[in-house]
């Protein structure tokens, strides 16, 4: 995890330097113009996003670009009005994070038709195309979860799964994942599969009764730390809210490596993370961003910042960052590998510094 960081603060600069010095004269008057970058924030209702937040204008100047934000608040109406915006007043690229990958398409056709390049985080359009998408690899998030809960459960019990939206490529990604990595690899446990749209209350609400009807689950994977609090509520209630060496401990894996999370997992409420890297999304997009308006083409393989561009279809690429299982003791699930929650390269443990 540590070389992951490195490589990112020192490696991919270099590489982008010609083209982020080229894209500062594009569409531009005077030599030490920066190429204006709209930036379209998908919500603020989530300690994950606000970190992206925090993270994206920190990287606007060490990449030397000029910012115009909005936020649509997780209404695809909204964004295409943002975009809209960011045409209007002269933007060269577009970094957006819908949350609904299909209705997205006609935005992007728009802008692809304007020749502005569209860097996407965290989401992958389901049609269209995109000068890159800036992600994790979603799928792994739910083998890793699988693979430690399976662990943890001695291969039998039964697990519920809060699953974000299946109407989203991330909700999809992990619920499949996760559903076949414990069809193959842990069959004597069952899931309780249960949509909750990213919704905390609707979360708590689910587990809530699936735990009345099944007071013996012993494990919860939540697909983002949307639910982190109602799940520690429900717990609580239930009298089961106690240290991993009690019997009654019920083990809790998350996604995203959000501060609060690993504070819980130092205390023994919940018990492992998936580290999606907020920073990383926020750097590389940006990067991504700036490259495209000077000019740049990437293609698929390997990074200089410890990734793997794949090419998901023609005309989309996507820079698949690294997102490590983070527990309370480092130790490996399976042949899944973990770092400690407070590894100093987690993103999580930097975020104010």
């Amino acid at each position: 995890m540590k070389r992951l960081v490195l490589g990112a603060v020192l490696a991919l600069p270099v590489v982008l330097t010609a083209a982020c010095g080229s894209g500062a004269t594009t569409g531009a008057t005077g030599a030490d113009a920066k190429p204006l970058v709209g930036v379209d924030y998908p919500r603020s209702d989530t300690d994950f996003w606000n970190s992206y937040i925090q993270y994206v204008p920190r990287y606007a100047k060490e990449t030397g670009a000029e910012l115009k934000t909005t936020n649509s608040q997780n209404d695809i109406g909204t964004l295409t009005a943002n975009v809209q915006s960011f045409v209007s007043q002269g933007v060269k690229g577009v970094v957006v994070a819908p949350q609904d990958t299909a209705a997205v398409a006609p935005t992007l056709q728009q802008l692809n038709a304007k020749k502005i390049p569209v860097v996407m985080v965290d989401t992958r359009p389901e049609q269209g195309d995109a000068f890159m998408v800036v992600r994790a690899d979603n799928r792994a998030y739910g083998e890793k979860a699988c693979r430690f809960l399976g662990e943890k459960l001695a291969k039998k019990g039964k697990v519920v799964m809060l699953q974000g939206d299946l109407a989203s490529i991330n909700g999809r990604d992990r619920t499949e994942a996760f559903n076949e990595c414990m069809k193959t690899n842990y069959p004597e446990i069952k899931v309780f599969g249960e949509a909750t749209n990213w919704d905390g209350a609707v979360a708590s609400q689910k587990l809530q009764t699936v735990m009345t009807a099944n007071p013996d689950v012993k494990g919860v994977y939540m697909q983002s730390s949307f639910a982190l609090s109602g799940t520690l509520q429900v717990l609580k209630q239930r009298g089961v809210l106690v240290p991993p060496d009690d019997p009654k401990h019920v083990f809790v894996i998350s996604n995203d490596g959000i501060p609060q999370e690993l504070k819980e997992i130092a205390a023994g409420n919940i018990d492992a993370t998936v580290s999606q890297p907020a920073d990383q999304y926020a750097k590389y997009a940006l990067e991504y961003a700036t490259a495209a308006i000077g000019g740049k083409k990437f293609q698929p393989g390997p990074t200089d910042h410890d990734s793997t561009i794949i090419q998901v279809r023609p005309g989309l690429l996507e820079d698949q960052l690294s997102a490590p299982l983070v527990t309370a003791d480092g130790a490996t699930f399976g042949d899944v590998p973990s770092v400690k929650h407070d590894d100093k390269s987690l993103w999580g443990n930097n975020l104010n510094k």
